[in-house]
């Protein structure tokens, strides 16, 4: 895959993580105006947001890899797969791009820019949803990764309408976007001071899908390359050809 600088790499991030703060914002406002049936309003707001993750991902993932997410590229640090500097670069890429998400979608519904949401989220419930959330999330993707890397974009995509409405929060999953949600007062809202429980939880959640993961997902060993490595232990026979090996392999099980 080619290599975009860092700076396109920075926008690809501040672009992806902006449009969806603005789905995600701008599509409860419309649901708040046009019906009072919360189940209906949580339904509007979840469909657009994982429509949009599948056009983002699938758009601007081989420019950035689109993360649009703090959580997904400290993994993807953790993983060695972006340096540290790269990964800050991404984070502030995010938080801003989010930010603008909420200013833009409140300019389109004629709302203050810049707003402190009143919304409650916090306790230990939800704390645990965004854990949960985020988890799902990070190891899908990095599942995806593994075994269909074409299809990660319909995974998230998929998975996040899916947690929309098995997580008690709704699924944030994402710190950039729970900051940028933290701007607006109104469907997608949450209270400022909320945050620091959400961005810890959804931290927590990426690690603990990192953690498994990287056993999980492990490449399988080739069963006839284990029986050879099984032999040479055994029979001390380690400066053997590997031809040599692999015949005594295939022959292990036979009787003398």
């Amino acid at each position: 895959m080619t290599s975009f600088p860092l700076s396109r790499r920075l926008v690809s991030e501040a672009l992806g993580t902006g449009l969806l703060v603005t789905t995600v914002v701008g599509s409860g406002i419309m649901a708040d105006r046009l019906t009072t049936d919360t189940a209906l309003a949580l339904l509007t707001n979840t469909l657009p947001t994982g429509a949009i993750l599948v056009v983002l991902i699938t758009v601007l993932g081989p420019i950035s890899g689109a993360h649009f997410n703090p959580a997904v590229s400290l993994v993807f640090a953790i993983r060695r797969e972006l340096t540290a500097m790269s990964a800050l670069g991404y984070v502030v890429a995010q938080i801003l791009g989010g930010i603008f998400g909420t200013i833009l979608a409140h300019a389109m519904f004629e709302l203050p820019l810049l707003q402190a949401s009143t919304t409650i989220r916090s306790g230990g419930a939800q704390w645990l949803a965004e854990v949960t959330a985020t988890f799902g999330l990070v190891f899908f993707i990095l599942a995806g990764l593994r075994f269909r890397a074409d299809a990660v974009a319909w995974l998230v995509g998929l998975y996040i309408t899916a947690a929309y409405w098995f997580t008690a929060s709704t699924s944030f999953a994402n710190p950039a976007v729970a900051i940028a949600r933290s701007l607006t007062n109104t469907f997608a809202g949450i209270r400022p001071v909320d945050l620091p429980g959400f961005i810890l939880a959804e931290i927590l959640g990426a690690l603990l899908a990192v953690l498994l993961a990287s056993w999980l997902l492990m490449e399988a060993r080739n069963p006839q390359t284990l029986a050879e490595t099984e032999l040479a232990h055994d029979h001390g026979c380690h400066d053997l050809p590997q031809s040599r090996l692999r015949h005594l392999a295939q022959h292990a099980g036979d009787d003398p």
